[in-house]
């Protein structure tokens, strides 16, 4: 297993999401929720559908994800003048406070996990192994 490309990144990411999960406990934060709340407050305004396709997040589960968040007062659903079936996402005035916070963790967050991979030069390079099989075959 230790050759498996695809077992590798499973563990990999188990372990970076035990770290988050503890880096987070504080605040009661999951990464879903991190992941959606980041995309919310780096361009507001974008519709649920997108967000959850970008993050590949079912329907069901984004809208029960979103629904935590609105019951947090962290983020509001607003219906877009186009289309009033659908839903524009916004943060509240105490989701940008909140995010602020969460940026300072994250912060400490990503800087313990450079320091594991052994710099910045590493991460770069991760990164870019990442970004490759990202990428589309052609």
């Amino acid at each position: 297993m230790d050759k498996i490309i695809g077992y590798k990144l499973r563990r990999a990411q188990l372990s970076v999401f035990q770290d988050f999960l503890l880096a987070f406990a504080k605040i009661k934060l999951r990464p879903a929720e991190f992941s959606v709340l980041a995309m919310i407050a780096d361009t507001p305004g974008q519709k649920q559908t997108e967000i959850a396709s970008q993050l590949g997040i079912k329907r069901a589960n984004f809208v029960a994800l979103m629904d935590g968040l609105e019951r947090r007062g962290l983020a509001e659903r607003r219906k877009t003048e186009a289309d009033k079936r659908s839903h524009s996402l916004h943060l509240t005035p105490e989701g940008v406070r909140f995010m602020k916070k969460v940026m300072v963790l994250w912060r400490e967050h990503e800087e313990h996990l450079i320091a594991r991979l052994g710099g910045p030069a590493e991460r770069d390079r991760l990164i870019a192994l990442l970004d490759r099989i990202l990428a589309p075959d052609t």
